[in-house]
């Protein structure tokens, strides 16, 4: 969940303010202020700028500051971006950071002759790379209120792009004006746009309500976080205290017997859950029942096949050993403690046991809200589940075995019995299994409910059901999900076997450790 909400901060500095075109954008330089709301609750503020230099240039600050409860624990965050754009418009420059409790992680892209040089320092480290240039321009950031100062009708879309520095990529969306209607502003009757956008590869939607003259009143990102237009005085007045864990966690009537040893859980999720959220591998399966979806999931049988042995060389699956700016598995500190911990192996499923023991026997379980690195987990040695998760990826990556992030839930007993937001690993041995470092678990228990996989945009899919999910828990009795899929695979292919293992089916987080840790 941490990086769920890590990216709604980041979609607090993409620009919204204003038009671009030289007479609107003189018109509204200079800074508006925005109160920020987690779920209805005051937890930061932000400041949104945009000037023009001696030479011309276009500056457009987005600066916004969080306060998350965890566990009892008030943290502080910060998000911070600067674009600078020509005066043609040109993308020339961004700066961008993430501050969190433990380290600053910083990003600085330079466009110049046609590609554009990303410099990301992260736990540390410094990484350098060339991408091509993106066809950003000060039109795209500014989207919405040169759109509204263009008098949009009802239906009306328009397409943008923004370089993000944190997925070093280009990240596309599509705004549409849903709406047209009046709200008082400064005592004055205002004609207000509402758009809708939606922005790839998040699958979630965000809404603003936007003057004709291109001013912002208010945005909210998948119903959980709000930007509202107030008095500088007022913005800043933050009194957060709902604690993020326990209010986001869907708490159930009847307890799970045995969460960590069962052989199966049923369940019944209500909510926001779609397609995107529907991972069918061979440890769950989740189906559509009209009002609700009905999962179903399996221990794993790490009996049941044959592991791969390193060097693992399958074209599917090598991306999965890359390097990242947070997973830094090319780092000689990462390299060296892999070949420590694995030994002369070459079974790729005992690593990955050993790995799992390791980072669970090491790193000490403490609530947090970092932006989390592998490196600096090593380091430190210090975390929850992000962290233990993000390490072990680190780790397995640096010994050779392909691996990748999970988000989802995770059942945990006591005093508020429910399923909390959670974090986890996929390793490919031979077939992709999950893997829970913070439990020291080789293969994830039943209680483990996949919704999302990947990197950190993808796993933003999940922000829709942050605090609005409801759970039952189902009688152990009911449909086999995996005896039907395989059916239906059957009747499908008659003929046909695999020739090798699929990725999960999709379209397509933290939990309280109490039964590690002890709180």
């Amino acid at each position: 969940m941490k990086k769920a909400l890590l990216v709604m901060a980041a979609m607090t500095t993409l620009p919204s303010l204003c038009a671009a075109q030289p007479g609107a954008l003189d018109a509204l330089l200079g800074e508006n202020w925005y109160g920020v709301y987690m779920n209805g609750q005051k937890a930061g503020y932000s400041t949104s700028r945009v000037s023009r230099d001696d030479q011309g240039r276009v500056h457009v600050v987005e600066d916004a500051k969080f306060q998350v409860a965890m566990s009892g624990s008030r943290q502080d965050m910060r998000v911070f971006s600067e674009r600078v754009y020509t005066a043609d418009g040109a993308l020339i420059e961004i700066i961008s950071e993430v501050v969190d409790p433990a380290q600053v992680s910083r990003f600085h892209a330079m466009v110049s002759d046609g590609e554009l040089l990303l410099e990301s320092t992260v736990g540390g480290v410094v990484k350098e790379t060339t991408l091509p240039a993106p066809n950003e321009t000060v039109n795209d950031a500014l989207h919405l209120g040169l759109w509204a100062r263009g008098t949009p009708q009802v239906g009306d879309v328009i397409n943008f792009s923004v370089f993000e520095p944190l997925y070093a990529q280009e990240v596309a969306g599509v705004s549409r004006v849903v709406g047209v209607e009046e709200r008082v502003f400064n005592g004055v009757p205002t004609k207000v746009y509402h758009v809708r956008t939606a922005i790839d590869l998040m699958a979630i939607d965000s809404q603003s309500f936007v003057t004709e003259t291109g001013l912002t009143l208010e945005d909210e990102v998948a119903g959980i976080l709000t930007q509202r237009l107030e008095p500088e005085d007022i913005a800043k007045d933050v009194s957060y205290s709902n604690d993020v864990i326990v209010s986001n966690a869907a708490l159930v009537e009847t307890p799970v017997q045995d969460p960590r040893n069962r052989e199966r859980l049923r369940l019944a999720l209500r909510g926001p859950v779609n397609e995107n959220h529907t991972f069918n591998d061979d440890r769950q399966r989740m189906a559509n029942r009209g009002d609700h979806y009905e999962f179903l999931s399996r221990r794993a049988d790490l009996d049941a096949f044959e592991p791969a042995l390193l060097p693992v060389t399958e074209e599917g699956v090598i991306r999965h050993l890359k390097p990242t700016a947070f997973i830094q598995s090319d780092h000689p500190k990462l390299l060296e403690k892999a070949r420590e911990i694995a030994g002369e192996e070459k079974n790729t499923l005992e690593i990955s046991r050993r790995l799992c023991k390791w980072v669970h026997d090491n790193v000490r379980s403490s609530f947090s809200a970092r932006l989390s690195n592998a490196l600096e987990v090593l380091e430190h040695r210090e975390g929850d589940c992000t962290e233990h998760s993000v390490l072990f990826i680190g780790l397995a990556r640096a010994a050779g075995i392909p691996a990748r992030e999970v988000a989802g839930l995770i059942y945990i007993g006591g005093a508020q019995p429910g399923f909390y937001f959670h974090q986890w690993a996929a390793v490919w041995v031979g077939r992709w299994v999950d893997v829970d470092p913070t439990f020291d678990q080789p293969a994830a228990d039943a209680t483990h409910v996949k919704l999302a996989e990947g990197d950190l945009y993808r796993q933003a899919r999940i922000i829709p059901i942050i605090g609005n999910l409801k759970i039952e828990v189902l009688p152990d009795d009911g449909p086999d999900l995996f005896a039907e899929a395989a059916a239906a695979e059957a009747a499908a292919q008659p003929d046909e076997k695999g020739a090798g293992e699929p990725e999960p089916e999709s379209a397509g987080a933290d939990a309280p450790a109490a039964e590690k840790a002890g709180g």
